[in-house]
């Protein structure tokens, strides 16, 4: 009864750390499959270059629910 215990233990503990197997089998094609995820190269995002003081007027906006691009607007006109 003990050792039937620790086996199930055991096979509990080995099965909770193996690695995942994947639910669909890689079929080898003549076609390479290619994944466009987010491929959008015209949507680029500019970073916005904030100084520390910047970051922090972003943040307090944030925090009050104030509009992103105005936000933006009016952080980078106080210059």
């Amino acid at each position: 009864m003990k050792i039937a215990i620790a086996f199930l233990a055991l096979a509990a503990g080995a099965t909770a750390f193996a690695p995942a197997t994947p639910f669909t089998r890689h079929l080898v094609t003549s076609v390479p499959s290619t994944t466009a995820v987010f491929s959008d190269k015209e949507e680029e995002e500019e970073g916005l270059d904030l100084n520390l003081e910047e970051m922090f007027d972003m943040f307090d906006a944030a925090d009050k629910g104030a509009d992103f691009d105005d936000s933006v607007k009016k952080i980078k006109t106080e210059d």
